[in-house]
């Protein structure tokens, strides 16, 4: 009796250390990664406040402010620490796909490895579509609400807290990043046998009427943020249909 739960229990013991040892290599290069990045991370600022700059007239504030005497500070921490999982992304793939192909066969290798390699790719196209097509856009239109004292008796000017927009554009990237994923999630899920290319295409009105919902979600509070990421998903939608009808051809 003793010899069976030893033998059961061993594998058991050495996944957990390997789980173990992989998240602790996750940690260390994501702190790596954190404190590259606090380097660069006036640079880094610049680059994510650029869109905010761009769509600025010159009669607009043209500043960002800070109200709390340590908000810049953890500011500048919290712009490090999303640098750092951003460029970290594709090595805490590598650590998952380390944990999880001893488990594989050869033949689920090769069918689950595209995928890994596919999500920093999908992650950063998703971040690239919000920063260069959704937010100056939605900056602009956000901007034209401000207006000079004689339109409205006092005038109405941006004087943005720091803190606030860096968090705002930083969520936004990254919930791009994550909608960009999900064909790569219908992949893996057809791959598995719990959907097909034909189950998708029968629900393709109920997925189109929720790719809308979370892009009004996950989006600024404008018409052109939210259609910037509805289409692109609905088009990705598309494209897995097709890639999934097509695997299964083969």
């Amino acid at each position: 009796m003793t010899e069976g739960l030893d033998t059961t229990a061993q594998p058991l013991v050495e996944h957990l250390a390997e789980l173990r040892k992989r998240i602790l290599w996750s940690a260390v290069i994501m702190l790596v990664g954190t404190g590259l990045c606090y380097f660069f991370v006036e640079n880094i600022y610049g680059f994510l406040v650029k869109p905010l700059a761009d769509a600025m007239g010159p009669n607009d504030s043209q500043r960002l402010i800070y109200t709390n005497l340590t908000e810049a500070f953890f500011t500048y921490m919290k712009v490090a620490v999303f640098a750092g999982c951003f460029l970290t992304f594709p090595f805490l793939a590598t650590q998952l796909w380390l944990f999880i192909s001893p488990g594989l066969y050869q033949k689920e290798k090769a069918a689950v490895l595209p995928f890994l390699i596919a999500a920093p790719v999908m992650f950063f196209c998703g971040g690239a579509l919000v920063y260069y097509i959704v937010v100056p856009g939605a900056w602009k239109f956000f901007l034209s609400f401000q207006s000079s004292g004689a339109e409205t008796v006092l005038p109405i000017m941006l004087e943005a807290k720091v803190g606030d927009y860096l968090d705002l554009i930083m969520v936004l990237i990254f919930s791009f990043g994550l909608a960009f994923q999900m064909p790569i999630v219908l992949a893996l899920l057809a791959k598995a046998g719990v959907i097909s290319a034909d189950w998708l295409a029968a629900k393709r009105r109920y997925a189109i009427v929720l790719i809308f919902i979370v892009a009004a979600i996950i989006t600024p509070p404008d018409i052109i943020s939210q259609i910037a990421l509805a289409i692109p998903l609905v088009a990705l939608y598309e494209i897995s249909i097709l890639l999934i009808r097509r695997t299964n051809k083969k």
